[in-house]
């Protein structure tokens, strides 16, 4: 089945138009679902429209209502609501340049692959391509589609272009909320350098496919078990993540980063010893009396 563009128009850079179509880049085919089931019957649960206090309520008696504050909302039927949706636009302008780097990864929200609408259009399509890369630029601009505006960026990707959607400022927390805590003071420069060297040791090109998302697949199994057990429960183990270590020591850091710089699993042992004889003075337990 072909698949089916997302929006099809022109991206417009000042009097140059070149007509594209976009589809969608990712797709949910790796997630697992699941139907609540009435066990009894074997059918699948529905849900009613109710309302506290008086029970299921028919569907057309129901708007849509905005939270002003607890328990106060503000009432708009379709009619209000359609007034003010955009008119979907077939341009995309293209209204500013910024540096690829520029924009935080926060902001990324969803890719779309764009496409020359037909061979006329591949030209000015491969030119802006190319423009983008020799410059390290990004194009903004506003796209309206289904009633709303959507922030969205243009920059290249291999042999053509990516459209990103934007998330908008106030859809992004302010990070300076959550790292306040986080102290500036600048680390023991032997640690960072067997940091760098770790990195180092385990840097290499991303490649998706080298990953897998082990809760699917056990679920997948167990799924594929179950069926072939005509109804039997089947249960699945699944390898936990060992615990984390909370420990801030000096010593203890600076011995497992040794270790994992060496290949090794676990810190040497003389290290943990002296680790552990720095943290406190061994005691040594009294003489036992003879009878």
């Amino acid at each position: 089945m072909a698949a089916r563009a997302y929006w099809k128009g022109q991206i417009r850079l000042a009097l140059v138009s070149i007509p594209v179509e976009i589809y969608a880049a990712t797709k949910s085919g790796a997630a697992i679902s699941f139907r609540q089931i009435h066990e009894p019957s074997g059918k699948p649960v529905k849900y009613e429209k109710m309302v506290p206090g008086i029970g299921p309520i028919d569907t057309d008696d129901i708007v849509k209502g905005y939270e002003m504050s607890k328990g106060n909302y503000v009432l708009l039927d379709e009619e209000e609501i359609e007034a003010v949706k955009l008119e979907s636009k077939r341009t995309l302008e293209l209204l500013q340049f910024v540096d690829a780097g520029d924009i935080d990864i926060l902001y990324y929200a969803k890719p779309y692959y764009v496409v020359p609408a037909d061979e006329l259009a591949e030209e000015a399509y491969i030119v802006l391509r190319e423009a983008l890369k020799r410059t390290k630029k990004v194009g903004l601009g506003q796209l309206s589609i289904r009633g709303q505006e959507q922030l969205v960026g243009l920059r290249p990707c291999g042999k053509g272009l990516v459209l990103e959607v934007l998330r908008y400022a106030d859809e992004v927390n302010k990070a300076a909320n959550y790292f306040r805590d986080v102290g500036n003071s600048k680390p023991d420069a032997d640690l960072l350098d067997l940091a760098e060297t770790l990195i180092g040791k385990k840097s290499g090109k991303f490649d998706a496919s080298d990953y897998h998302n082990h809760y699917v697949d056990a679920i997948k199994r167990v799924i594929a078990k179950k069926a072939k057990a005509k109804g039997k429960r089947v249960l699945e183990d699944v390898e936990e993540p060992g615990p984390v270590s909370g420990g801030s020591n000096v010593i203890d850091l600076m011995a497992a980063l040794k270790a994992s710089v060496e290949g090794k699993k676990k810190p040497p042992a003389e290290a943990e010893k002296k680790a552990s004889a720095k943290k406190a003075p061994a005691k040594k337990a009294p003489a036992r009396k003879h009878a």
